[in-house]
């Protein structure tokens, strides 16, 4: 059976000023989350979670893109993540057996053509719990510009038998990232250990 989804939500966060400096572009970031009741929770230590895989992964995948996608330019996104908390009735392992298989992610990385691996949080939590949801640039991993967080709540979910499972899109990294890359990085602990050598 496909998962059952009490409410679906979207967050958008839009920036246009940091540091006190106007942005040449703004930023848009999107979470767009769906509510779900946990299909695990009461039965006790359930030792195989692929069943459930199987049968609703999939489907809530498809239907969480097509949501992203009515919100946001498919060609305007940039970083990407996801993330899901469990309520107090279920196991971490819960929220991560939604969003961590193939069935449920390759919906998103396929529609947005991206190379990177969606970056992730899974965690418990209560009504209202921070739901924060790192992003990386969709081809670029290496690419600190993208390293951002999108942080939101939801009053009333997760509820204890509940699962919140969110995917995330933003059409820009930070505003006015200058922290450089992993490979600025390289080059430059490499120039500094070859000019200690050199002395």
């Amino acid at each position: 059976m496909p998962f059952q989804i009490r409410k679906s939500v979207v967050f958008k966060d839009i920036t246009y000023e940091e540091g006190g400096r106007a942005l040449l572009k703004p930023i848009t970031m999107v979470g767009v989350a769906a509510v779900i009741r946990n299909p695990w929770a009461g039965r006790g230590f359930v030792e195989d979670l692929s069943p459930e895989q199987r049968d609703g992964c999939s489907d809530l995948g498809e239907r969480m893109v097509a949501q992203m996608l009515s919100e946001v330019d498919k060609d305007s996104i940039e970083a990407y993540g996801k993330a899901a908390v469990v309520g107090a009735n279920g196991e971490v392992e819960h929220a991560s057996a939604v969003i961590h298989n193939l069935r449920f992610g390759n919906h998103y990385r396929n529609a947005v053509d991206a190379q990177s691996y969606l970056t992730f949080t899974n965690k418990r939590g209560s009504l209202g719990t921070s739901i924060q949801m790192p992003m990386k640039h969709l081809h670029d991993a290496a690419a600190r510009s993208h390293f951002i967080t999108l942080e939101f709540s939801i009053p009333d979910a997760p509820g204890t038998d509940e699962i919140v499972v969110v995917i995330g899109a933003s059409t820009g990294g930070r505003a006015h990232p200058r922290i450089g890359n992993r490979h600025l990085d390289e080059a430059q602990m490499e120039r500094e250990a070859n000019d200690g050598k050199a002395v």
